[in-house]
């Protein structure tokens, strides 16, 4: 219960915080709007698709779970200020959970991607674009879950470095290739077999299929449940560890 409370009360303060300055949060979604005006309309030929309706089904999914990795991984940057600041420094003293410090921030950044996302799915359906609100809300778990993880290692990593100049090179190495092995952008479907391979092994393409298999209402394709196992466990296993480093500073 003093878990939850304390949770709820680090919840609320980051809240509060980001609705003082809500520019941010449109900040945030400016890049993906612009993928989604001025990129998605290349697609149709591209993709060989027969709609354009039918393309952005391919690439809306795409473009939420890119706003989900690098909204999430960068949030690292806002608590290496607050090191700064001495505001973790002042934690030691109080009796809040640990835990709490990390999943009170963390959930704020997933109410920040939930609402990114749902502005960006507004503007696909102008498109054409049509998801059954099942799959949707079941995508935007994904994304959650997306968002969870990748925030808490980055938290997790800037209490590690304690540095914006070691932080900012670090994520973006992990980033690219990131980005470019998980066929957010296009389907892996037309790269070369040796590259296929490798995506195998990246998580979040896993993640990316089973979005698109939401998106086109394929609710009991096996990359959707297994997308879902697979970022559930690796978020469960950032948070384990972002959470240690935060018992590490904050004692």
């Amino acid at each position: 219960m003093k878990f939850a409370r304390d949770t709820w009360l680090i919840f609320q303060r980051q809240l509060q915080l980001l609705l003082r300055n809500p520019v941010w949060v449109f900040v945030g979604v400016f890049q993906p709007v612009m993928y989604l005006l001025l990129f998605a309309p290349l697609l149709k030929p591209a993709l060989n698709a027969p709609t354009q309706a039918a393309a952005y089904k391919i690439f809306v999914p795409g473009l939420l779970v890119l706003l989900a990795i690098f909204g999430g991984l960068f949030q690292g940057f806002g608590l290496i200020a607050e090191l700064r600041a001495g505001v973790i420094e002042r934690s030691r003293v109080t009796p809040i959970s640990r835990l709490a410090l990390l999943l009170g921030r963390s959930l704020r950044d997933v109410v920040s991607l939930i609402v990114q996302a749902i502005i960006i799915t507004l503007l696909a359906l102008l498109f054409d674009l049509r998801v059954f609100i099942g799959d949707l809300l079941l995508a935007y778990l994904m994304l959650a879950l997306i968002a969870l993880m990748t925030s808490a290692v980055s938290y997790g990593v800037a209490l590690k470095v304690k540095s914006e100049d070691a932080l900012a090179p670090l994520m973006n190495t992990v980033a690219q290739p990131v980005l470019l092995l998980s066929g957010i952008l296009l389907p892996l479907t037309f790269a070369p077999g040796w590259l296929q391979g490798v995506a195998e092994w990246n998580p979040f393409s896993w993640a990316v299929d089973g979005t698109r298999a939401l998106f086109a209402g394929d609710l009991a394709n096996d990359k959707v449940w297994q997308g879902l196992g697979i970022i559930a466990v690796l978020a469960a296993a950032g948070v384990f560890w972002a959470a240690r480093q935060f018992a590490r500073s904050v004692r």
